[in-house]
């Protein structure tokens, strides 16, 4: 390492411990004082960049993505077809009912069939809602699926499971320590997340590394790493630190601008004092030049002009989704986040932001579906498929699809029983891959078999990937899944294996579908 690489990662640990001692009575300013330097960057010969759908609550993805070989269907309508509240989706090519309770099966229609190129003698099918996720993963090929994945510590059996010495991730079935697991490879506590830690290993491929782990969807540990910090943008864009949109303070231009003056300078000569006008300065300096670079969410790549007044997202037809329980549409804060994102992409190569390696955050919330999952997970699904859709179709407008893949992951998937309208904590989940590198239309990894209820309603022993209550045993773990993202982002085999800690457990540290 060179000199001047050492001094901006010195640096940059400055700037990320000084944002913590600032604590979070400070949030404003420390969305912005982030791993801020001053190093030009080095060549790079493309831009890429990850972006982190976590779907939080816990994602019922045996509802999402569906087999329906003549064996699967019957063990899953028998266990899901409970009093009384039937979750059990409907077979392929049964029409929608308009006169059905909205969000019911029968009001949505059978799931819609999908076309893996190894079909590992099943087929398969997607939530009616996902309409325009079966053209992208059938005739687009950009969508890849990723069955049955988890976090876990090394390959572990049914068998095994039951061991109380094999190795297993702590605090299993936890919201909070699951999410953070997804994210950080250990249970709510843990501060550095992979996303963030592949951000301090290719930060310097960017002129100013504030803006290589970025938030669309506030805090997040994914993007938390050793010197690299999150920095946190809003719907419309950049945020100012402690200003409005329009640069001002109770109304005021004057005193907005006092007040930019004030944290960017000092009288006193205390190192304390100058190393935070410092960084309120550079703060300053890259909001600016992050607000010039982005272009309005109205251009004709991210959003639709107003015939008339000012831009409105919530209006924007791009931004809305069919809602399936009212038929109407409705506005997709999903997409939003998204569009941002797309923004903030197509902005990367302006000067005062330069970058050749970022790493995205967005969210959706309300997937702890324990009881009225009909209604409220026909709707998530519909907003995921159309985010998604939305910003496939962006990207391609961009001319950037190759350049971006998009993940999800989520606290866990759900139990396979119903407890009578919903389904309860599980461990694995089937998990979506997109992007115009991944080579989709194809499953990643065994798809589970679902397995017949026994006697005591809740075990299933026919089923090696079934545990109690019927939730998924992870065949594939996450850290899987980050090795084979990371190495198509850039990283060396010994940068994975630092990064991922379980991965040495693995013999398969490349999942395939990347290309």
């Amino acid at each position: 390492m060179s000199h001047h690489d050492a001094s901006r990662r010195l640096f940059l640990r400055h700037a990320g411990a000084m944002a913590s001692l600032l604590g979070p009575a400070a949030a404003p300013l420390a969305l912005n004082l982030s791993a801020l330097g001053t190093a030009a960057a080095q060549a790079a010969p493309d831009y890429k960049a990850l972006v982190c759908l976590f779907l939080f609550g816990g994602n019922d993805a045996l509802n999402m993505v569906l087999p329906t070989d003549s064996a699967s269907w019957a063990n899953y309508g028998a266990v899901r077809n409970q009093a009384p509240d039937s979750i059990a989706l409907l077979a392929p090519g049964t029409a929608p009912n308009p006169g059905a309770a909205a969000g019911s099966p029968a009001r949505l229609g059978g799931v819609l069939p999908i076309l893996p190129t190894r079909a590992q003698g099943r087929s398969f099918a997607l939530h009616p809602a996902m309409g325009s996720l079966q053209t992208l993963f059938n005739n687009d090929k950009r969508l890849a699926i990723l069955p049955n994945i988890g976090p876990l510590i090394m390959p572990t059996t049914k068998a095994q499971y039951g061991q109380s010495a094999h190795p297993k991730p702590a605090s299993l079935f936890s919201h909070n320590d699951q999410a953070n697991t997804w994210q950080a490879l250990a249970p709510e506590g843990a501060t550095r997340g992979w996303g963030g830690r592949m951000g301090d290993v290719l930060a310097s491929m960017n002129a100013r590394p504030v803006f290589t782990a970025i938030s669309a969807a506030g805090n997040a540990v994914w993007l938390a790493g050793d010197s690299v910090q999150q920095y946190q943008v809003s719907g419309n864009g950049a945020i100012r630190m402690g200003t409005d949109g329009s640069g001002r303070v109770f109304g005021s231009a004057d005193v907005g601008a006092a007040l930019q003056r004030i944290a960017a300078s000092t009288r006193g000569t205390h190192v304390f004092e100058r190393d935070l006008a410092a960084l309120g300065r550079r703060s300053i300096d890259a909001e600016t030049a992050l607000r010039t670079a982005l272009k309005p969410p109205s251009d004709a790549l991210f959003g639709t002009a107003p015939g008339s007044g000012s831009y409105n997202a919530s209006s924007d037809p791009k931004l809305q989704y069919d809602h399936p329980l009212t038929g109407a549409k409705a506005f997709n804060a999903l997409a939003q986040q998204l569009q941002i994102v797309a923004r903030l992409i197509d902005a990367s190569s302006a000067a005062g932001v330069q970058a050749r390696r970022q790493v995205f955050f967005v969210s959706l919330g309300g997937f702890d579906t324990h009881d009225n999952q009909n209604r409220s997970h026909a709707d998530l699904m519909a907003r995921l498929a159309h985010a998604l859709s939305y910003f496939d179709a962006t990207l391609g407008a961009m001319g950037a699809r190759d350049r971006v893949t998009t993940f999800t992951a989520s606290d866990f998937g759900r139990t396979f029983t119903s407890n009578g309208d919903g389904t309860d904590h599980g461990w694995g989940a089937h998990h979506f891959v997109l992007g115009g590198a991944v080579r989709g239309g194809d499953l990643y990894g065994n798809f589970p078999v679902l397995g017949a209820k026994n006697a005591n309603n809740n075990n299933f022993d026919a089923s090696p990937n079934q545990i109690g209550n019927g939730a998924l045993l992870p065949e594939t773990s996450v850290d899987q899944l980050g090795a084979t993202l990371g190495r198509w982002f850039g990283l060396s085999d010994g940068q994975l294996l630092d990064l991922f800690p379980h991965l040495a457990n693995y013999s398969q540290r490349n999942l395939g579908f990347m290309a």
